[in-house]
C-alpha cells in the first residue's frame, strides 16, 4: 500500500548509485520503494514526472535564513527551501552562541523546510557585519562560549562560519582565523572559510592577496570547507597574476572541501580558470539573501549593499540553487557531478549520509523534483559576464518527510532567453 507513487522520472540517486527512468513510491512519510511501472491499488495518489528530473530532496550548504534577526540578509527559510524544490538548509554563520537560541525557537521549528547551520565564530553572528568590520575583531570571538554552544546543539549546529578576507587580514592579520579553527578543532567540526573582500581594507594598509590563502591554509584541519572559489574578489583561490593559486591542490590533498557558495561573489571568468584546472567543487550553495533576491527591505536596514553592484538584471534576481546547478552544468559540469553536489556530497559534509541525500527504501521521503528544459538561456554574473547554457534547470515540487510543496517561491530567477 502506498501513499504516493511519482511516475516515470529520470531518478537520480548517486548514494545508491541509481541512474534511471523510475517511479518513486511513498508511504506514511518514508520511501517505500523505487522501481519501474510499480503497481498500487486504485485510488493511490500519483504524480506524473516524465521528462523531469526525481532527486534525493537538494541540500543548500550556503543559506542565509535568520529572518528579521540579520536584518536585510536573512531570508524566510521555506522560501528558499520547500517553496523553492530545497528541503534542506544551512544557514552559514547567521546564529551565534548568543542567538542560537533565538534561531532554533523562531526559524528552526517553525519552518516546513529542515534548517541546520554553521554557527559563527563571531559573537554577533551574522548581522549587517559588511558595514561593521570591528564587530569581527578577534576580540569579539569567545571561543569557551561558542564551544559550548556548538557542542550542546550537535542537532542543529554541523559547521563554524569565520572569514578570511583582506580587510580583516589587513586589520587583524590570521588572529581570526586562528581562533574560529580553535573552535573547529574542539567541536570536531568542519570549519567553514568565506574567501573573497569582505570589508575594504584599513587605511594606509597594503595586503597581498595571495597571502591569504596561504595564511588561512595553514590553520585549517580535514574536512574543513573553502567557500567561493570562484569569487571574482582577490584573496582566494585565483592568483593576482590569474593562476590557481599554488596551495589548492595542496589543500585538497590534505583533506579541504570546496563549496561554491555561488551568490553574488560568483564570476564565470574566475569559474572557468578553477574549472579548467581540474579542480571540482564538493558542494554547491547558492547563497542567496536579501540584497541579491526579490524581498521588500525592512525598515531601517541599509539601502545598499557594499557588494551589490550588479545583483539584478533586467529586473531579474539571478540566484537559487537550481540556477547553480544550470551555471556549473552551463560551464560543462556533466549533470552527474553536479546533482551529488546538491545531494550526497552535502549530506556527508554535514555528516548526514545516514539520513540525508539519498532515495533508499525507508529513508524519509525529502525528494526534490526539477523541471529539465533545452533550449538557449542566457545567465550572467556580477561582473556581467554571460554563459549560454542550454539545459536550464527549476524546480517544480518538492516532498519534505513525503508532504508535498510547489515551487511557487517569489524569489525564484526567471529565465532570460538568449
Amino acid at each position: 500500500m502506498f501513499d504516493l507513487i511519482l511516475k516515470g522520472g529520470r531518478v537520480i540517486d548517486p548514494a545508491a548509485g541509481f541512474d534511471g527512468v523510475a517511479d518513486v513510491a511513498v508511504t506514511a512519510g518514508r520511501i517505500a520503494a523505487i522501481g519501474a511501472n510499480l503497481l498500487a491499488p486504485a485510488g493511490t495518489a500519483s504524480i506524473d514526472c516524465r521528462g523531469k528530473l526525481v532527486l534525493p530532496g537538494l541540500i543548500d550548504t550556503h543559506a542565509h535564513v535568520y529572518e528579521h534577526v540579520t536584518g536585510r540578509f536573512g531570508l524566510n527559510a521555506d522560501l528558499c527551501g520547500v517553496h523553492s524544490g530545497v528541503t534542506t538548509l544551512v544557514d552559514q554563520g547567521g546564529p551565534s552562541c548568543m542567538t542560537l537560541p533565538g534561531f532554533r525557537h523562531y526559524v528552526v521549528a517553525p519552518s516546513k523546510s529542515r534548517v541546520l547551520a554553521f554557527i559563527s565564530a563571531y559573537l554577533v553572528g551574522g548581522l549587517e557585519g559588511h558595514y561593521y568590520p570591528e564587530l569581527y575583531r578577534p576580540s569579539c570571538l569567545d571561543v569557551d562560549a561558542t564551544v559550548r554552544a556548538a557542542s550542546e546543539n550537535r542537532d542543529l549546529v554541523k559547521g563554524v562560519k569565520a572569514h578570511a578576507e583582506i580587510g580583516g587580514f589587513s586589520r587583524w592579520g590570521v588572529d581570526v582565523i586562528r581562533l574560529s579553527a580553535e573552535i573547529a578543532r574542539q567541536t570536531d567540526l568542519p570549519l567553514y572559510i568565506h574567501f573573497g573582500q569582505l570589508w575594504p581594507p584599513a587605511d594606509g594598509v597594503i595586503v597581498d592577496p595571495d597571502r591569504i590563502f596561504s595564511d588561512t591554509v595553514d590553520q585549517l584541519k580535514p574536512g574543513d570547507v573553502l567557500a567561493h572559489p570562484f569569487s571574482r574578489h582577490p584573496g582566494g583561490f585565483v592568483s593576482v597574476d590569474g593562476t590557481v593559486h599554488p596551495l589548492v591542490r595542496e589543500a585538497i590533498a590534505r583533506g579541504a572541501k570546496i563549496d561554491v557558495g555561488h551568490g553574488s561573489h560568483f564570476s564565470f571568468k574566475i569559474a572557468r580558470l578553477v574549472l579548467d584546472a581540474g579542480i571540482i567543487p564538493d558542494t554547491l550553495g547558492a547563497d542567496m539573501h536579501g540584497y541579491n533576491t526579490h524581498v521588500p527591505k525592512p525598515a531601517g536596514t541599509p539601502d545598499e549593499h557594499p557588494d551589490e553592484e550588479m545583483h539584478l538584471f533586467f529586473g531579474k534576481a539571478q540566484f537559487s540553487l537550481t540556477r547553480a546547478m544550470t551555471s556549473m552544468v552551463a560551464l560543462g559540469l556533466p549533470l552527474e557531478t553536479v546533482v551529488p553536489m546538491a545531494t550526497s556530497h552535502a549530506a556527508k559534509l554535514l555528516r548526514l549520509e545516514d539520513e540525508l541525500g539519498s532515495l533508499a527504501v525507508g529513508r524519509v521521503a525529502d525528494v526534490s523534483v526539477l523541471n529539465d528544459d533545452r533550449g538557449r538561456w542566457r545567465l550572467r554574473d556580477n561582473e556581467n559576464n554571460t554563459v549560454i547554457a542550454e539545459r536550464m534547470f527549476s524546480p517544480a515540487f518538492c516532498l519534505r518527510q513525503g508532504r508535498r510543496f510547489d515551487a511557487d517561491a517569489s524569489i525564484l530567477p526567471l529565465a532570460d532567453a538568449a
